[in-house]
């Protein structure tokens, strides 16, 4: 513990910047577990309903379980029943965009995560180097410590595990997160792949009544 205090005492400026870095991590990952906990939702008891809907081509109803089940996978869906009952050749491309656009709101912060993650270390690299080019000065002016010395060295040190311990934290949130992510574009893709199948059976439809007028 002395030896930490002593380490900030003396290196408090380039302690900063870490210091600062781990405050972010914090915010960030407290600010997505948020977001992902308000917005989440059991998709496994949703598509069916979905699917019972849109099988009785219930634009309405299925436009009203979208609304009832919000957050960010009902906001998809939402659109995607506009998109069907309005344009049901371009479905793919404007489901997309909609989808697109729902995953940057899942991503936001993100890359602030993935840096400190990158950069943190160097930062504590950067805090050891400063620190020992102070230890070897004072070892110059003030001759053979050995405690002082030691003492030097430690201090250097503490930059580093500290850059270290705060990208540890930040690629492990970084990776949770990303997860999180994923799950929700497979929730997407689940939901895309059920209004195209709904779109495709409508085509066979229409051909095959075409071929029986023209028969």
């Amino acid at each position: 513990m002395e030896l930490i205090l002593h380490s900030i005492q003396l290196d408090w400026p380039v302690l900063t910047p870490i210091l600062i870095c781990s405050i972010l991590v914090v915010t960030v990952a407290i600010n997505r577990y948020s977001f992902y906990g308000k917005n989440k939702r059991d998709v496994v008891q949703f598509i069916p309903k979905l699917q019972k809907e849109l099988a009785k081509n219930n634009m309405a109803g299925a436009q009203n379980l979208s609304i009832q089940l919000g957050g960010v996978i009902g906001e998809v869906t939402e659109e995607a029943v506009r998109i069907f009952s309005e344009q049901k050749a371009g479905f793919s491309r404007s489901f997309d965009i909609a989808a697109a656009l729902a995953s940057r709101k899942l991503e936001n912060h993100l890359t602030v995560l993935g840096t400190i993650g990158g950069v943190a270390p160097f930062l504590g690299l950067f805090g050891t180097v400063v620190r020992i080019l102070y230890t070897f000065q004072d070892l110059a002016t003030q001759g053979n410590q050995s405690a002082a010395v030691a003492m030097g060295i430690g201090s250097a040190l503490i930059a580093t595990a500290f850059g270290l311990g705060v990208a540890i934290v930040a690629v492990i949130f970084y990776n949770y997160f990303q997860s999180v992510v994923k799950r929700y574009e497979d929730d997407f893709n689940l939901i895309k792949l059920l209004f195209l199948s709904f779109v495709d059976s409508n085509d066979e439809t229409t051909v095959q009544s075409s071929q029986n007028i023209a028969l």
